[in-house]
C-alpha cells in the first residue's frame, strides 16, 4: 500500500542512491554505487559558483570489486561533484577496504577505517547498501546457475536454511511468509502450518 497523499507541498531536495551488481568476465564481481544530492532552487557555492536547480552538489561513485567469498579485491572512487575543492583528498583512504570481507560486522569495520575525518560522510553512507547489493548479486545468481545445471529430479545441493529467515519482521519463522514459501522452516502455531505443498519460492527478499 502506498503512502497517503502528501499535504500541499513543493519539492526542495532529492538524494538519489543507485547500486548495480555486475559479473565480470574474469569471474570477479563489480558492485557500483552512485549518490547525488540536488536542490530545486539556485544557490551560490564559494568554490563552484552559481549552482542552478538540479545541479548535483554531491555526485560521487564507488566501485567495489569482490570475489566469490565477498572479499574486496579492488576499490575505485570518483567525485564529480562536491561542495569543497579538498573533498577529493579523502579518496585514497577508501583503499583501506581492500582485503576486507563483506560479512557480519562490515559496518562497524567501515566506521573504524573511514569514520569521522578519515572518510566522506556521503561515500561511507553508500557502503552499507553496497554490502547488501553484494549479497543480492552473488548468492541468488550462483543458486540460479546451480539450479539451471540440475537434471530432472536431481537434488539441489544449495538447499539449506535460508539466510533471510529471522532477519526482519516478514521473514520471522513464525510468520506467513515463511509458512507459505519455506514451510519446512516454519515454527508458528501448528494450526497455522500449511496443509499442502508450498508455491515456488521467491528469489529475493
Amino acid at each position: 500500500m502506498p503512502l497517503s497523499p502528501g499535504a500541499p507541498r513543493k519539492p526542495i531536495h532529492t538524494r538519489h542512491i543507485e547500486c548495480h551488481g555486475y559479473l565480470r568476465e574474469d569471474g570477479l564481481w563489480d558492485i557500483e554505487g552512485h549518490i547525488t544530492d540536488v536542490k530545486t532552487y539556485p544557490f551560490h557555492n564559494e568554490w563552484r559558483g552559481w549552482m542552478e536547480p538540479g545541479t548535483p552538489i554531491h555526485d560521487m561513485t564507488i566501485r567495489l570489486t569482490v570475489d566469490n567469498a565477498f572479499v574486496v579485491q579492488a576499490v575505485e572512487t570518483a567525485m564529480d561533484g562536491s561542495p569543497y575543492p579538498i573533498c577529493a583528498g579523502v579518496l585514497p583512504n577508501f583503499q583501506r577496504l581492500v582485503g576486507l570481507q563483506i560479512q557480519s560486522g562490515w559496518r562497524r569495520r567501515v566506521r573504524e577505517l573511514l569514520g569521522g575525518t578519515e572518510g566522506c560522510t556521503h561515500m561511507v553512507e553508500m557502503l552499507s547498501p553496497l554490502a547488501t547489493v553484494v549479497l543480492q548479486t552473488i548468492r541468488p545468481y550462483k543458486r540460479f546457475l546451480v539450479k539451471e545445471s540440475l537434471a530432472d529430479g536431481e537434488a539441489d545441493p544449495t538447499v539449506r536454511r535460508p539466510q533471510q529467515i529471522d532477519t526482519c519482521y516478514s521473514w520471522s519463522r513464525e510468520r506467513e511468509v515463511v509458512r507459505r514459501y519455506l514451510p519446512e522452516h516454519f515454527a508458528g502455531a501448528a494450526e497455522d502450518a500449511p496443509a499442502s505443498a508450498a508455491p515456488p519460492r521467491p528469489t529475493g527478499r
